[in-house]
């Protein structure tokens, strides 16, 4: 192997070329494993303005605006059209808060959860005049069960039917919330079914209305049981008014809890990061401007991993599990996901460099000692070439080539390792080009 530009070309393209081969080869498997760079805009389904989860997505948008992503929050109309824009990918949404009870894995396929992260209590509130105990009582009553197609109509009806209560033995009816007060207090209806935010206006007014009660659920616990996605609540006396004592008495009572629904196909980086801004903004402090706590808000109770309806996502199981990525807790978002696709790269590359780099002193090694064996071949080539000769031009023309060979290996870059064996092949061109010489005196 000759130290010619050529000879360097050789070695490049015995060496060189498969090393780059087999790591473009490696980089193109582990790419095809990489997920691409995380957007920096997701959609979330909430409800109107205003709503408890209209509120609590912007608190969300905040979080996620930290870290560089934008929450685009969709004004829907409740907990069933953010099921359809959550079930059809047309819709661009990857995010939505589902009502407790409203879809299970085996009918919102492609839909997972990210945990539960409130309660929607469910409150029954009848005329005073009206006589009852549980919610079987209504058989024969005339029942307010919310808007046609909403979530409270949805769980009162299902809540209905546990107590053989249907549109046979009674009259249910369709009716915005707010006009619930009215028919209650004057008798036009028994009784009415409403999914609120305890804060709500309604609430508040039935509360305030002396011609109103709220029924006591001395069942809730059975409830909860026959219903996973129901949790048994208890509304402690006074704690609406302590000037009113309202409720007069602690109250039993039920309440769903919202699902925070993501869809398969959100990049994952989102989702991790989505369920990091659950568990920081629920485990802030819920407080008025008085200081004082919501009704059921505790702070640190949500999210909840555990979802009786939906499998969690595999990404908030892992936050839940082990917190962020490692890389997030010392990064931003968007640095840490692009040294998470670099490691995925960079471990099949390191995975063929090691060995490389283990061999390489051998191989180099062996390089060097190809360059001294080329020209000690040459140099035996020569001597055998003159064994027995006596013709004078021959031997001139074996002399000349030792003289050249000997040019050549002066010239030739050897590492200060191998200087010993260079010089020793220095030395056995002496001898031969003596030998030469004396085959020339005696020619």
């Amino acid at each position: 192997m000759q130290h010619t530009p050529m000879g360097y070309l050789r070695a490049f393209f015995l060496f060189g070329v498969p090393l780059i081969v087999v790591l473009a080869a490696a980089m193109w498997a582990a790419i095809q494993f990489i997920e691409p760079p995380p957007p920096t805009r997701m959609s979330i389904a909430a409800a109107t303005k205003g709503s408890p989860y209209y509120v609590l997505a912007e608190r969300y948008k905040a979080y996620l605006a930290k870290n560089g992503v934008t929450l685009d929050i969709r004004e829907t109309g409740g907990t069933f059209d953010n099921l359809k824009m959550l079930s059809d990918p047309a819709f661009g949404v990857g995010l939505g808060f589902l009502q407790g009870g409203t879809a299970t894995g085996a009918d919102a396929h492609g839909i997972k959860s990210l945990g539960r992260v409130m309660y929607e209590p469910l409150w029954i509130f009848a005329n005073v005049n009206t006589k009852i105990e549980r919610i079987a009582d209504l058989a024969g009553k005339r029942v307010l069960i919310g808007p046609a197609g909403g979530g409270t109509n949805s769980l009162a009806v299902r809540m209905l039917e546990a107590n053989d209560v249907t549109a046979a033995n009674a009259t249910l009816v369709n009716m915005e919330l707010p006009a619930y007060v009215d028919e209650i207090e004057s008798g036009r209806a028994d009784a009415g079914f409403l999914v609120l935010a305890a804060g709500a206006r309604t609430i508040q007014r039935l509360f305030n209305s002396p011609q109103v009660k709220l029924i006591d659920l001395a069942q809730s616990d059975a409830y909860s049981q026959r219903f996973p996605f129901l949790s048994p609540l208890v509304l402690k006396q006074g704690l609406v008014s302590f000037a009113k004592n309202l409720p007069p008495s602690d109250t039993n009572m039920v309440a769903t809890r919202t699902v925070m629904a993501v869809r398969d196909d959100l990049h994952p980086a989102l989702a991790n990061l989505m369920t990091q801004a659950l568990i920081a903004v629920h485990g802030e402090p819920e407080l008025n401007a008085k200081g004082e706590a919501a009704i059921f808000a505790r702070t640190g109770e949500f999210p909840m991993q555990a979802d009786p309806e939906l499998a969690l996502s595999e990404q908030a199981r892992r936050v839940y599990r082990s917190g962020p990525p490692f890389l997030q807790r010392f990064l931003p978002f968007g640095l840490a996901t692009l040294f998470d696709r670099l490691i995925v790269l960079a471990v099949p590359l390191l995975g063929i460099l090691l060995p490389v780099i283990k061999f390489a002193p051998m191989i180099y090694t062996w390089q060097v000692r190809q360059r001294l064996l080329y020209w000690y071949n040459e140099l035996k080539r020569v001597e055998r070439g003159v064994q027995g000769q006596t013709d004078p031009a021959r031997i001139a023309v074996a002399r000349a080539r030792i003289e050249e060979i000997e040019d050549i290996v002066n010239d030739i870059p050897i590492p200060l390792a191998f200087t010993n064996q260079l010089y020793d092949l220095r030395a056995h061109i002496d001898v031969v080009r003596r030998r030469l010489n004396v085959a020339r005196v005696t020619a």
